[in-house]
């Protein structure tokens, strides 16, 4: 496993920190204390600036537990932080659920995994190699 640099300005509090050693994830807590109504939307401040590699991207995950249990999700999961991004990392979170959902300053609201990408040529054609699935779209493979 090789780790690479990447540099933050954040207080120690809203350190980005692994729940358990080998985690992909680094969880991002919420830096102020809000709430967010059913079937509303916030944008939530994490304290958290960085400064990627090139060649390198953040993508913000929504959090399994808050998911399942309060039906909090990232909106536009997975969010993308370039590496040109030099700004506050903010996770616009919804809430599906029934209930309002409290956020306290510090509660882990995301996670945010490092991952390197390639560029791309693109190369024009009139027209794209078959494939086996070919052009059928989406629920094409069925259910089972």
């Amino acid at each position: 496993m090789t780790s690479i640099d990447v540099l933050i300005s954040c207080s120690e509090e809203f350190l980005p920190v692994m729940g358990n050693p080998g985690d992909a994830g680094y969880d991002l807590r919420s830096a102020l204390e809000t709430s967010i109504k059913p079937g509303d939307r916030a944008l939530i401040p994490t304290g958290v600036s960085i400064a990627l590699p090139a060649g390198y991207v953040a993508l913000v995950h929504p959090r399994s537990g808050l998911a399942a249990k309060h039906g909090v999700t990232v909106l536009n999961a997975p969010g993308t932080v370039d590496a040109g991004y030099r700004g506050e990392l903010a996770v616009t979170l919804i809430n599906h659920g029934h209930e309002t959902f409290e956020i306290k300053r510090g509660d882990r609201i995301a996670q945010v995994i490092f991952q390197k990408f390639e560029t791309v040529n693109f190369v024009t054609v009139t027209e794209l190699p078959g494939s086996q699935r070919g052009i059928a779209g989406f629920g094409s493979t069925g259910v089972k």
